[in-house]
């Protein structure tokens, strides 16, 4: 067994057994000089009081003294791309002098440049690189991430990179949710032949996925020059007859109707929505889809357009936020980062963005009774934070916090190893 005391701030998030909304993500449940029972089978067995756990240590139980830090529930990415061949170094300082994302994936660009680089890769390459970001993730405190194909545009590509996902969850104590993303753009080949590429994905794609289990979920980047609402409808109303959960890119760089559409075919989240209208965001809550709110994408994109994360947690939806890492939109992996970021640019309080970066991305990826939360039963994925209030977290932005991170109890980095 494993004990961990001393915390200066135990943060629970306990509360109801669903995602959180309105006051309620603002509800932390912190308990002061906190401690945490973990049991031989990496859930755990008792979270309270030190006064409370410490009676409850026996025979030859691992002692974790906290050192008065903070102790949160290790952070759960819902929205990423952490499997892919590499960089686009070069469109970022073409973005410093000007050009546009829509400019560079116009002459080549964007997501089919990294399209090209993970053609070329093999799938022990790609497995290779992506355990160098997994480590990345664990440094910053996030447990469980969210795995998005879609650099692969072809069924043997989109094959493979899910197959390195799958190795990657075997082979990294890193938790991965996978999704298939073969609607994430048009390749090269079908540049004028758009249709064509969409039954390739519904009808060649999306079996094979199905058919060797390597997705929970299906997304599609839904704007007019991807993939309209229609063709984004078939694809997921495919996708759905596969037993795949439904999420999808919407309204990131118009009003699409992706919001309206995700709301109409029920799907789990909507992602982006920086340019979602009051209608969409009622539409999302009739129908209770998730929104994921990516600000990490909007700055390094050097927009100044944020979703509106304020009318949406009035709006009552359960919020989430995510990194969007990938080589292009939005290069980090950090959820720190992106707790400050909702905080300066949409407002957010400290405690929102916890709870929308922890257990309401948990409950977005179909992981809420496991994770996302302190709770006896739940797998004790935790992080130990180098700060004694978690609202410095936010507010030392560009800090590495994480001291300590677990997954399953079981040590998965600590600073200075």
């Amino acid at each position: 067994m494993l004990a961990v005391v001393n915390c200066s701030q135990l943060v629970t998030l306990r509360g109801a057994a669903r995602p959180r909304v309105g006051a309620e993500m603002r509800e932390l449940s912190i308990i002061e000089d906190g401690a945490m029972l973990v049991g031989d089978d990496g859930r755990i067995a008792a979270a309270g009081a030190r006064s409370e756990v410490e009676p409850l240590i026996a025979g030859d139980c691992e002692v974790l003294d906290a050192g008065r830090r903070v102790c949160l529930p290790g952070f759960v990415d819902a929205h990423a791309h952490p499997v892919f061949a590499g960089t686009r170094a070069g469109e970022f300082e073409q973005r410093a002098a000007g050009a546009t994302y829509q400019e560079i994936a116009a002459a080549g660009g964007g997501i089919r440049a990294s399209v090209r680089a993970t053609r070329a890769a093999t799938e022990d390459k790609l497995v290779s690189a992506s355990k160098r970001y997994a480590g990345w993730l664990l440094r910053g405190g996030t447990t469980t991430v969210e795995a998005k194909s879609g650099y692969g545009l072809s069924v043997a590509d989109e094959l493979k990179m899910l197959r390195a996902v799958r190795r990657l969850n075997a082979e990294t104590p890193l938790q991965y949710v996978p999704t298939f993303l073969g609607a994430h753009e048009v390749p090269d080949e079908y540049r004028a032949r758009r249709a064509d590429y969409v039954e390739l994905v519904i009808e060649e794609m999306l079996p094979r996925v199905a058919e060797e289990g390597l997705a929970e979920f299906c997304d599609v980047f839904c704007e007019a020059y991807v993939f309209d609402v229609d063709d984004s409808r078939r694809i997921l109303s495919a996708a759905r007859t596969h037993n795949l959960g439904l999420r999808l890119h919407a309204d990131q760089l118009s009003l699409s109707g992706g919001a309206r559409l995700a709301a109409e075919l029920g799907a789990t989240t909507a992602d982006h929505l920086e340019h979602t209208d009051a209608a969409g965001i009622a539409a999302l809550k009739s129908a209770g889809v998730q929104p994921v709110l990516l600000p990490g994408s909007v700055y390094a994109l050097g927009s100044s357009r944020y979703p509106a994360a304020r009318a949406m947690i009035e709006a009552g939806l359960a919020v989430v936020i995510a990194t969007d890492f990938n080589p292009g939109s939005s290069p980090t992996p950090s959820m720190p980062l992106v707790l400050s970021l909702a905080s300066t640019h949409m407002r957010m309080t400290p405690a929102e963005a916890i709870t929308a970066a922890t257990v309401n991305a948990a409950y977005s990826l179909g992981r809420g009774r496991e994770t996302g939360s302190l709770d006896a039963g739940k797998r004790a994925d935790f992080c130990l934070h180098d700060c004694a209030d978690y609202r410095e977290l936010a507010y030392f932005f560009g800090v590495e916090h994480a001291h300590a991170v677990y997954v399953g109890g079981r040590l998965a980095f600590r600073r200075g190893n």
